[in-house]
């Protein structure tokens, strides 16, 4: 187990932070508590430092994440920017919680500096300062650290950020990747002003009715093949309930709930016959390698890929990599 004064924040990257003044901070495309919650916590913590941050994401703040501090600063178009600000603001890039500019869909934009501060297994080439932790149970846990380290108090606005973006990526402390490190920064963060049963409504009790349809919708599809759960939703089931692709954060989980299931697979679907795949598993079983081999990634029990093909030849490819992975 990884000690709290075992953490190091590469100098490289504190001296990053210090001498440039502004940051354009982006983070992955179909965001969870994680993205936000580190994008929004550095973002304050940044500019308490007097610096100028621009917050970006491709896709726009779901409901159940506005009552996150600071949520609207939260930008999703490139050319909402002032021309001649923008320049300058692109200069300098964090790129949080992913760590290629493809995953932030920003690929393309040019870049004078850039930093990665990112969790996942799949580590990439990108970024002129790279700061990736795979064994650190979310990227809001490092901004923690890297927070503390530039001498910033975590006021109380800084502290719900980071106490969603831990409990999310630790399943509200139910994952194996809850360790004592995590519960002992995440008391340090109550005491800051971060209040548990606050967040937790937030986040899990506030399902809007077409959210709820949708979820039953989406468990009405379950097929099991062997140890592996599969549910999917479409296009027309979002159209029916009124819910959104931001909804369907956390489906994946009901079905990993039975005992014997071992892997689960959310296929969402993007366009006709083009999916979003979100894998979740138990134990041993690393989903970052399966995802892997479709160009895609994340973490040990937690990652995701696309896939264009229909859904009966995606799903038997799926389940025919997860076979070959569990017999190797």
């Amino acid at each position: 187990m990884r000690s709290k004064e075992k953490v190091k924040v590469p100098e490289n990257l504190l001296s990053f932070l210090k001498e440039k003044d502004t940051f354009f901070i982006a983070t992955h495309i179909n965001p969870d508590g994680d993205a936000f919650g580190s994008a929004l916590a550095l973002s304050i913590a940044l500019e308490t430092l007097g610096k100028h941050t621009v917050v970006y994401d491709r896709d726009s703040i779901p409901a159940f994440y506005r009552f996150l501090p600071g949520h609207e600063r939260i930008i999703n178009s490139i050319s909402n920017l002032i021309p001649n600000l923008f320049r300058d603001q692109i200069s300098n890039l964090i790129l949080l919680d992913c760590n290629t500019p493809e995953r932030a869909g920003i690929e393309g934009t040019k870049f004078r500096y850039s930093a990665v501060i990112d969790h996942h297994e799949t580590e990439k080439d990108f970024g002129d300062i790279k700061w990736v932790e795979p064994d650190a149970a979310a990227t809001g846990l490092m901004l923690f650290y890297l927070i503390k380290a530039l001498g910033i108090p975590i006021t109380k606005e800084i502290a719900i950020n980071l106490y969603c973006a831990i409990a999310i990526d630790t399943g509200t402390f139910r994952y194996n990747n809850t360790t004592a490190e995590v519960l002992q920064v995440s008391a340090e963060l109550i005491e800051a002003g971060a209040n548990p049963a606050y967040i937790s409504h937030n986040l899990y009790e506030t399902w809007s009715r077409g959210r709820f349809a949708l979820l039953i919708a989406a468990l009405n599809t379950l097929k099991i093949r062997d140890d592996v759960a599969i549910i999917f939703v479409t296009q027309e089931m979002y159209q029916k309930t009124g819910a959104e692709p931001a909804d369907t954060e956390n489906f994946p989980n009901f079905p990993r709930m039975m005992k014997d299931i071992k892997v689960t697979a959310l296929f969402r679907e993007l366009d006709n016959n083009y999916w979003k795949v979100s894998l979740r598993s138990k134990g041993d079983m690393n989903v970052a390698k399966i995802a892997a081999l479709f160009d895609g990634g994340g973490h040990k029990n937690a990652a995701g890929y696309r896939m264009k093909a229909d859904l009966k030849t995606a799903t038997e490819t799926l389940l025919q990599a997860i076979h070959r992975k569990a017999t190797a």
